[in-house]
């Protein structure tokens, strides 16, 4: 498969960043391989349209925008770095597992924050903006937003999006190209492949630095407590452990042949934005061994044993049936409770109830797929966890 249009060059996508901004120091260019990288396969597996060619090349530009304007507040404001980042738990579970929902209200917690959506699409102030009032990010996201609605109607029905809600910092690390943010959003199964095997640390290092900037910027975070979250911690989750010794990992379950095809569906909207060529059947081959794949990785690192008292395993039944009782018990676990806590979190839930939000439509026929043959393939993880 090949692009519709060629993509241009890494040198030139970083000419246009450094024009754009007036800025050249990208501070350590580790990533800049992943750029080559990603580039290689976008050309030969992504079947971009010529839509989708545009997209990639602003994804990359604007990544590096925002990495040379972190860096450029980092050498203004170098108390940044003094920032103690405290992150309490870190929700691990596949997609489709209620992560989101046990994110969104840990993170309303009292004494708890997390990364919100309008600061992950950029987690750098914007040249206009004054500190602590994030109203132009704000109205740029939104404008994100609105565009991603009109290009994906029924998104709300598979992902509830809000602005200023907590969400993945996959997204940042996205813009580092070191996240399964890239695969979910180009059919790049490759650059999966190749990023899987390579070490996460120097991502990691900057996440941290990241978040001391969010928390240098928003002053109503003194001495608050972070959440994170997202499924592609799972690709480096033993960098993960070891970048934030004392967090609890939290890991939501359910049932491989729920989430599954829910998944390939939401990915079959999201490859949607960018290509008009990759089918179903493609999709249902690919993503049930790409998930079964990071289980592994998960159960893998957590047979070792020798860090097994920080996992906590949280089922979506339970989830779903009795979410405050499971926040605190994370909350508990984490020693981040306090008397406020459940009332913080009952208020979250009391206000994010589903209503008359559409059902998301779908079936693992769709895509190929089977409940016996997913079952199969999740035999290891099943017989583990079910």
């Amino acid at each position: 498969m090949t692009a519709t249009a060629t993509l241009k060059g890494r040198a030139t996508l970083i000419h246009i960043a450094c024009e754009e901004c007036g800025l050249d120091d990208f501070g350590d260019t580790w990533f800049f391989e992943h750029i080559d990288e990603l580039l290689k396969r976008l050309a030969s597996e992504a079947a971009l349209s010529a839509e989708g060619v545009f997209g990639a090349e602003a994804m990359i530009t604007g990544a590096l925008v925002k990495r040379l304007r972190h860096i450029e507040l980092i050498k203004r404001h170098p108390e940044i770095l003094e920032e103690q980042v405290d992150v309490a738990a870190v929700i691990v579970g596949l997609p489709r597992t209620g992560s989101t929902l046990l994110h969104r209200m840990l993170s309303s917690a009292s004494g708890m924050t997390a990364v919100r959506w309008y600061e992950a699409q950029n987690y750098v102030p914007l040249p206009d903006e004054q500190q602590a009032d994030p109203t132009p990010r704000l109205e740029a996201a939104q404008e994100i937003l609105d565009y991603m609605l009109i290009k994906i109607p029924e998104l709300m029905s598979i992902h509830p999006m809000s602005i200023d809600q907590a969400d993945e910092e996959v997204i940042i690390l996205g813009q580092l190209f070191s996240s399964t943010m890239i695969e979910a959003s180009y059919f790049v199964p490759g650059y999966a492949q190749w990023l899987t095997a390579q070490c996460s640390i120097n991502a990691y290092d900057d996440l941290y630095q990241i978040l001391q900037s969010l928390q240098w910027q928003n002053p109503d975070r003194a001495g608050k407590r972070w959440v994170l979250k997202t499924p592609g911690h799972l690709m480096a989750l033993d960098v993960l452990l070891d970048r934030f010794p004392q967090a609890k990992i939290v890991m939501t379950h359910r049932e491989p042949v729920q989430t599954v095809p829910s998944y390939c569906s939401m990915q079959r909207s999201l490859y949607g934005m960018s290509s008009d060529e990759i089918s179903n059947e493609m999709i249902g081959q690919y993503w049930p061994a790409r998930l079964q794949e990071l289980m592994q990785m998960f159960m893998d690192v957590r047979s070792s044993g020798t860090n097994d008292s920080r996992f906590i395993d949280v089922y979506y039944q339970d989830l779903i049936k009795d979410p405050i009782g499971q926040g605190i018990q994370i909350l508990r676990a984490a020693a981040a409770i306090d008397d406020k806590s459940e009332a913080a979190m009952q208020a979250w839930v009391d206000g994010n109830q589903r209503g008359e939000r559409k059902a998301h439509s779908y079936s693992a026929e769709e895509f190929g797929l089977s409940e016996e043959g997913i079952q199969q393939q999740f035999q290891g993880y099943r017989a583990t966890y079910f």
